[in-house]
């Protein structure tokens, strides 16, 4: 470095470090000022700011203060760098180091500052990423943090991460990501737990949260490892869930990130202190990705997820190709990589996955499978031999990549390889050739140890068979490989052919070079490259022959160099002869006859002069045509004559001229003279348009091809294709050559080509043309209509066989590989369509299939798609057209989706366009020419399917444009369906039938355009509904007369006036004329399409559609029985989206027009719409609710489907009962009757049927309280929707809410009073007490309800003989209280209801049924007691059935207190026999675990004490004397009500052992009940004792039993009892007990876990030891 430049670099040095200096300075101040001001000021602005960041500690509030102020001048800054410069950039960057220095002294401070500016709510997204910025920079410098602050850092930047709404959330999530990388270095573990967390199977994660994983991975490789296998397996399962490309690109990276890092780790294994796992291991995790990755996501259309697959696709490699098993599984997918270089995809990526394959399968010695290997040559030689696509960047290494890929299959598969290579040199083409020699050089000069010398003998076998090619660039790529070949040590191999090679092509360059033209510079070029190989090959040649053992080879290389470079002989050029020069010129000249005074008559007078000597062969035939010619020019002047005609006869004339020199080499030389003569005359002219026509007719008739070919190649080199006219010429020239010459001119044309392709890659060729320039979209137009000119004019037979190639792919190539403007789009379509036509023209084309078809289709309408659908500029559009027009009737044939794809693209592309102006002739033209390209491309279509379906499709694809909002779209496609229809009714299609209605949706399509804005529109409708009806007609037996063309004529013509109530008033009538043409499915149809249709445009077409329907109701509406469901289904579908209040009603009384007559079916439809129920629904209910006698009728007919629901299944008779029959949701039917309910008169009580309505609601509400399914509604809602159905869409709520309207309508405020204030809706709702609830309704309805009493007793009984459980239930329970009201007496149904109850008494279906019925059988005794006698067989063995067989506990308590109600009106006599089965029964139940069933036995058994006469007396006291102790027992028993009971039955019983004196305890008041009963059975033992010992003793022995008794208190009332009658107890009974038993068994109360019982117990054995010690001595009375 010089001293000056050391000084400059000192001085900026040392002017930055006193800028940054000042800038320190000034910030310090500003930071001073803002603090003061910070604790002066106590703006809103400020403490609104400091209330989002929170508090902070007075200590803190300092360093806080001077952070926020720092934060504040970074923003400003960076928000004014841009136009500032650089000094507030390092104001930026000192503001930022200042903080980061401050954490070094608070850091906690510091952070939390930053975390809570984090937090605040509207903080902008550059302060964020600033701050995310420091806190990196501080997490850094200060290594481990503080774990809150890391734990809530952590969290914040990871929600932050996560949430990616825009392009500057993408930089906030990026940053905050970097900073979580940041934390891991120190804190992995919190970092990485909360990605993990975020990291779910099977749920598709945030972009971010793989990005952050792959960074971690990169940066803590070995604290990752653990983690890698579950993190690969968790984003396997995302991959099926991942869509989108942005997340597709995140995994593909992160994949490329975690393999590579596996690979590290692998590598650095010993360093690992983690658990390791195998790299097999890492394979198997990977290989389901690899595998998922080729096979769905490389086929993504998106090119940068098939890059990120690509680059993602080496680093597995590396990982799964050491593995023997899971190498070959990746050779399975080979196939898929190579499909993708027909892709968009650069190609070199995809090249080195493959190296990277072949090259480890060549290593491990385990070769891709032989069945692949035809695959793998021809895609990887295809990239070699082709040329790359413009937009592939990286050719070259490509092609390097290629190269090592042959090299290691030709390690692998030599012979393979070679033989590919020698069927590929076999296809004559130079780049195939060129690009073949260049890898067999390649593969010879690779430095591989282990090819073989087979490799290299097939190699020199290939190159050998092809040292005939004469075409410079083989020859140059042989002489390279026989130059490689000497270099890498093969010099045996090269003696004898290769020396000659050599040698000829150093002599044949040298004399081709020593004998240059002028005209062909180019080749002299091409000869000069091949001589320089050849030198180069000669020199490393006889550099290596010292090495060969055949010391001539060098003396004979030397010799033929010195020879080519002395040169040859020159061939000496010959003029041509006169003859050809003079007819030439005098046949150009006399293209103009009647120039220069009228030169042709002299000239052909001339030339029959001269005909001897220019060409004897011709004299005889120039005698008589000469005359001919010059008759006809005197015939005509210079104003009459015919250019055209008169160039015809020349040209025939020269025809038959050279007819008489075949077999001679005359037409060719005059062919020259043509030639030269052209660069005479200038363009255009009429002149050279003779030549041109004249040399290409000469040529045509030419013996030597490859003269003619020089010729052509000649002219193809000097024509200006700038120059239309000389272009033209050309063109011209080459399609009258090919009549005679088709294979030359393609020869020709093919060897241009590559010629000009090879110069350098560039069009430009103002090397041969100094004058001008060629253009590479010139040239290329140019080329193609030469190709199709060929086309044209070649022989048909020979034309089949070369049509689909070369002449159409070569004009599918040039338009391919050019920059396609709209000049070389014209060439392009006339080309198609030169072609197609010469095609057709063929009279006899057979089988044959045009190849080429379905290419040119698809440029074609690409093309079309490319115009700008908004004007119109050029006629390639029209040309498209036309080309498909033709293009579609050739074979193969177009499918009908291809038929119906083109239809669509051609009619936007037409339809779309805006009418032009009026001044604008030449828009006008071409708007004009493209409409009838599109009416004759669609002809020619629907020509290939001109059927119904082929018409409806067409329909399909013009409805849209019929419905379009801009009146020009539909001008223009209702003309075009005019034009199509005329075409269908006047071919043969018409006698095929349209397909079943498929009528009526065509005119519903028409019909609203009727009432169009537009006239004309108007109008094309009319008649395409004309054409309709006509083909209607025609195919079937209609009644269409004069009378109603007549009648739509004077609809014709008042659709022409401007009033718009006179065109609704005509379409109207119109529908009304035609309506009579439909049968019943075309109206199904036409409805349909009408109201599918409303809302596609404006209100007048809706108008009009739902005019046609209210027309075609109002007349059809009784013959539509069957389809009144898809009419009434068509329309609810299409009302929602109805807004105009007019259109809505006429559609709803559409409606109510087939209610009337359809009310079942109209019913059961409405009744299937799903809930809620929407307005468009609740509306049409509405319009019926406004009709009072048919809302009472539906209102009938929606009670009836209830009760249907509950009534046995019938079947149906008519149409009518199978619509009302059919299955509907109830819920629905429940919100119908609520909102009928609701809105009829308030006033009106409907007294015919509100007692059955409101039954049917609560058998209703009974049967959807039942244990069942859910009901249908919710089942779909619940598939449809996530949320819940609202609570308040439930049957429950909805039928309470309709009760509750019609008690409403009772009028009694009593009644709503008392269902108020007793909750009965509560009860009701709840399936727990909804029975409750029914008997209190049913209880309130007996009292208020006074004029529906019989009828809903009727109903009582009708439901309770129902087969539905639900309903019996509900019934039975309303019957319970019905039996307790005299109404049934009175009614006479007594009977019926008692026979219903014993029949639900004795069922054992549902146990709440029976419990009812024995209630309500009890309930009689209430009722109609005087009826109970009448009943008592009945009642009786009913209720004592439950007491002989107990079922359950609540059936036997119902029976028990049914019995004792029964039997207060009831004698003994009465009863009779059952008596003693109820004593019995009763008896068994005293011990009962339940204590409802204690309780009902005790009150049951008082009750049969009052009963009992004389008769049954004795039996009942045995009765008594067995249920004594348990009757002292449970009167201490833990139920209160139960002790109660007991102790009343016991002292009602007392009677029975004659004890007066204990019929009624004794004792103080305020003496307790325990009390009580102790002297009660004290009292009693003291009796027993003295009158009957042995019951007292037998009484002692049963009250023992008791002592081991479930319930506690009736053990303790056991021991008590058990004392008190032991010291009662006699010495003679004493001596008779077993002591150690009762000792046994009180002691082993002592265990009891009740403190009460031991006690009792303890006590009890005290007496039984007193007893046993002293009873024998003492006198019964002294123990008492």
């Amino acid at each position: 470095m010089c001293i000056g430049q050391r000084a400059k670099l000192f001085l900026v040095v040392s002017f930055c470090l006193i800028q940054k200096r000042t800038l320190m300075k000034e910030l310090e101040e500003e930071m001073t000022e803002a603090i003061t001001e910070a604790a002066v000021d106590s703006s809103e602005e400020v403490s609104e700011e400091r209330d989002d960041l929170g508090t902070f500690e007075s200590d803190d509030s300092g360093t806080f203060q001077q952070v926020m102020n720092l934060l504040d001048i970074i923003d400003s800054e960076s928000a004014r760098t841009d136009t500032t410069g650089a000094g507030l950039d390092m104001r930026k960057t000192l503001a930022s180091v200042i903080i980061t220095e401050k954490a070094t002294t608070e850091p906690s401070v510091v952070i939390n500052t930053l975390i809570r500016c984090l937090q605040v709510s509207e903080i902008s997204t550059r302060r964020k990423v600033n701050i995310y910025n420091i806190l990196q920079e501080i997490i850094q410098q200060e290594g481990e943090l503080e774990e809150q602050c890391v734990q809530r850092l952590v969290a914040i930047a990871s929600k932050e991460m996560r949430e990616i709404p825009e392009m500057e959330g993408y930089m906030k999530a990026e940053v905050a990501s970097d900073t979580l990388v940041a934390l891991s270095r120190n804190h992995f573990s919190l970092v990485m737990y909360e990605l993990q967390h975020h990291l779910k199977p099977l749920n598709l994660t945030d972009e971010f949260v793989i990005i952050t994983l792959a960074k971690l991975a990169n940066g803590n490789v070995f604290e990752f490892m653990p983690y890698m296998g579950i993190t690969l397996a968790t984003i396997f399962t995302m991959l099926r869930l991942a869509n989108e490309a942005k997340i597709r690109q995140a995994i593909c990276g992160a994949m490329e990130t975690f393999c590579e890092t596996v690979q590290f780790y692998l590598k650095h294994l010993e360093e690992s202190v983690y658990p390791v796992m195998t790299e097999e291991q890492f394979a198997v995790k990977v290989f389901p990705m690899y595998r998922y990755f080729v096979m769905v996501w490389l086929r993504h259309h998106n090119p940068e997820v098939k890059l990120g697959v690509i680059r993602s696709l080496k680093p597995m490699l590396g990982l799964l190709l050491p593995n023997d098993d899971l190498r070959e599984q990746v050779y399975d997918y080979i196939p898929l990589l190579l499909a993708e270089y027909q892709g968009s995809l650069e190609a070199l990526f995809i090249t080195q996955v493959l190296r990277q394959i072949l090259e480890v399968s060549v290593i491990t010695n385990t070769p891709v499978p032989q069945m692949q290997l035809h695959t793998i040559f021809t895609e990887l030689h295809v990239q070699v031999c082709n040329k790359a696509p413009a937009q592939h960047q990286y050719s070259s290494q490509n092609l390097m990549e290629m190269v090592h890929c042959f090299v290691a299959l030709a390690r692998s598969y030599p012979k393979e390889l070679m033989k590919f290579f020698f069927s590929q040199m076999e296809t004559n083409k130079e780049a195939v050739r060129v690009g073949t020699l260049n890898l067999i050089r390649a593969i010879v000069s690779a430095d591989e140890p282990r090819m073989s010398i087979r490799a290299i003998y097939l190699a020199i076998r290939v190159v050998k068979n092809t040292i005939s090619d004469t075409r410079s660039k083989v020859r140059m790529a042989i002489l390279r490989i026989i130059g490689q070949l000497a270099l890498s040590g093969y010099q045996e191999r090269i003696k004898g052919w290769g020396l000659k090679y050599v040698s000829v092509q150093l002599t044949l360059s040298t004399y081709k070079l020593t004998n240059r033209r002028d005209n062909f510079y180019q080749r002299d070029l091409e000869e000069r490259m091949v001589h320089r190989v050849t030198m180069d090959t000669v020199k490393i040649i006889t550099s290596s022959v010292s090495g060969m053992t055949n010391m001539g080879t060098q003396e004979h290389v030397l010799v033929q160099a010195r020879k080519a470079q002395l040169g040859l002989h020159f061939l000496q050029s010959v003029d041509l002869p006169a003859p050809q020069k003079l007819l030439a010129r005098l046949l150009v000249l006399m293209s103009s006859p009647y120039k220069g005074e009228g030169r042709g008559i002299a000239m052909l007078n001339l030339l029959r002069t001269l005909s001897q000597s220019i060409a004897p062969s011709m004299a005889n035939m120039w005698e008589l045509e000469i005359p001919l010619l010059v008759r006809y020019l005197e015939e005509h002047t210079e104003f009459t004559w015919d250019q055209k005609a008169w160039e015809d006869k020349l040209i025939q004339f020269l025809r038959n001229s050279l007819k008489k020199t075949r077999g001679s080499t005359w037409s060719l030389r005059l062919s020259k003279e043509l030639n030269n003569q052209i660069a005479s005359f200038d363009s255009p002219s009429l002149e050279k348009g003779f030549l041109y026509r004249a040399l290409g007719f000469t040529l045509a008739t030419g013996l030597e091809a490859s003269k003619v070919e020089v010729l052509l190649l000649e002219l193809l080199y000097k024509t200006d294709y700038s120059n239309d006219f000389d272009s033209e010429g050309v063109i011209l020239c080459f399609g009258l050559c090919a009549r005679g010459q088709v294979k030359t001119v393609l020869n020709a044309l093919h060897d241009f080509e590559e010629r000009i392709q090879e110069s350098e890659q560039s069009w430009q060729i103002s090397a041969w043309r100094k004058d001008h320039p060629w253009r590479r979209e010139t040239v290329k137009s140019a080329l193609m209509v030469m190709y199709s000119c060929v086309a044209s004019y070649c022989h048909p037979q020979l034309l089949l066989n070369l049509v689909d190639s070369p002449i159409t792919a070569k004009i599918i190539h040039h338009y391919v590989s050019s920059c396609q403007d709209i000049c070389l789009k014209m060439a392009f379509m006339k080309s198609v369509v030169q072609v197609t036509k010469a095609i057709i023209n063929i009279k006899d084309l057979e089988d044959f299939h045009f190849a080429q078809k379905m290419t040119l289709t698809s440029i074609t309408v690409a093309v079309i798609e490319a115009e700008p659908t908004d004007n119109l500029v050029s006629p390639v559009r029209a040309l498209a057209m036309e080309a498909l027009s033709h293009l579609s009737k050739l074979k193969p044939f177009y499918s009908t989706e291809e038929n119906s794809e083109l239809m669509d693209i051609s009619i936007h592309s037409i339809i779309s366009l805006q009418l032009p102006g009026e001044d604008n002739e030449s828009i006008k033209t071409l708007y004009a020419n493209a409409l009838s390209s599109l009416e004759r491309l669609m002809e020619s279509l629907l020509q290939r399917q001109l059927d119904p379906k082929g018409l409806q499709e067409m329909v399909q694809l013009l409805e849209k444009w019929i419905l379009s909002e801009k009146e020009w779209e539909r001008e223009k496609a209702m003309n075009l369906h005019l034009y199509l229809m005329r075409i269908y009714v006047q071919s043969t299609a018409v006698c095929i039938p349209l397909k079943l209605g498929q009528f009526g949706t065509m005119v519903g399509l028409i019909a609203p355009c009727t009432c169009d804005a537009h006239q004309r529109t108007r109008m094309a409708s009319m008649n395409v509904l004309s054409s309709l009806l006509d083909l209607h007609a025609s195919q079937t037996c209609s009644l269409w007369g004069p009378s109603k063309e007549k009648e739509l004529e004077k609809c014709k013509g008042d659709l022409q006036s401007t009033d718009m109530e006179k065109i609704f008033r005509a379409s109207s009538r119109i529908a009304k004329v035609v309506c009579t043409e439909f049968n019943c499915d075309e109206v199904v149809s036409l409805i349909q399409k009408l109201c599918e249709n409303i809302g596609a445009m404006d209100l007048q077409h809706d108008k009009a559609s739902v005019t046609w329907t209210g027309s075609f109701l109002q007349m059809r509406a009784k013959e539509l029985e069957d389809k009144v469901a898809e009419i009434l289904s068509a329309i609810l579908v299409h009302l929602p989206v109805v807004d105009h209040p007019e259109v809505r009603h006429l559609l709803i009384e559409g409606i109510l027009l087939l209610a009337h007559h359809h009310q079942e079916t109209i019913l059961t439809s409405l009744l299937r719409q799903p809930l809620p129920m929407e307005s468009h629904l609740a509306e049409v209910w509405l319009a019926v609710s406004e009709n009072v006698p048919f809302a009472r009728t539906m209102l009938h007919s929606l009670m009836g489907r209830l009760q249907s629901r509950l009534s046995p299944r019938v079947s149906a008779t008519s149409k009518a009962d199978i619509w009302r029959l059919a299955a509907v949701d109830p819920l629905m039917i429940l919100c119908t009757i609520h909102l009928l309910i609701q809105k009829l008169d308030e006033n009106d009580k409907l007294p015919d049927f509100l007692p059955d309505l409101i039954y049917t609601l609560l058998l209703q509400l009974g049967s959807s309280h039942r244990p069942e399914t859910a009901p249908p509604v919710l089942k779909m809602w619940n598939l449809v929707h996530t949320t819940p159905l609202s609570e308040e869409m439930n049957l429950q709520r909805v039928t309470i809410k309709s009760m509750q309207l019609l008690f409403k309508r009772v009028k009694s405020q009593h009644l709503a009073r008392a269902l108020d204030e007793q909750a009965v809706w509560d009860l009701l709702q709840d399936g727990g007490t909804f029975l409750e609830g029914v008997s209190l309704l049913a209880r309130l309805c007996m009292q208020h309800v006074e004029g529906h009493r019989q009828r809903l007793a009727e109903l009582v009984l009708r439901g309770m003989d129902s087969e539905v459980l639900s309903c019996r239930i509900s019934s039975t329970a309303v019957c319970v209280e019905f039996m307790s009201d005299p109404v049934l007496h009175h009614e006479k149904l007594l009977k019926p209801a008692v026979l219903l109850l014993e029949k639900g008494a004795d069922q054992e279906e549902d146990e709440a049924l029976r419990v009812l019925s024995l209630r309500a059988l009890g309930n009689m005794a209430l009722g109609a007691p005087k009826k109970v006698k009448q009943y008592r067989k009945v009642l009786l063995e009913k209720c004592l059935g439950p007491l002989r067989e107990p079922v359950s506990t609540s059936v036997t308590a119902e029976g028990m207190e049914a019995l004792t109600k029964i039997l207060a009106e009831l004698r003994e006599g009465d009863v009779g026999s059952s008596f003693d089965a109820m004593s019995e029964q009763c008896r068994i139940f005293f011990d009962n675990e339940s204590e409802l069933l204690r309780l009902k036995a005790f009150i049951l058994f008082g009750k049969l004490a009052r009963v009992v006469g004389m008769s049954k007396k004795h039996f009942f006291k045995g009765e008594v004397k067995k249920a004594w102790i348990p009757l002292m027992l449970h009167s201490q028993d833990p139920c209160s009500n139960a002790a109660q009971a007991c102790m009343a039955t016991m002292f009602q019983c007392v009677h029975f052992w004659g004890w007066k004196s204990l019929e009624h305890p004794s004792g103080p008041t305020d003496t307790t009940t325990d009390d009580k009963m102790t002297v009660f059975q004290t009292t009693m033992c003291s009796i027993l004792t003295q009158k009957k010992p042995a019951v007292l003793y037998s009484f002692l022995l049963e009250t023992m039993a008791y002592v081991k008794n479930n319930l506690s208190r009736i053990r303790i009332a056991a021991c008590n009892l058990a004392g008190i009658i032991m010291k009662q107890m006699s010495t003679h009974y004493l001596k008779k007990l077993d002591f150690p038993a009762l000792r046994n068994s009180l002691q082993e109360l002592q265990l009891d876990p009740d403190p009460e019982v031991r006690r009792a117990a303890l006590e009890t054995l005290e007496v039984l030891d007193s007893c046993s010690q002293h009873g024998l001595l003492a006198s019964p009375q002294g123990m008492s």
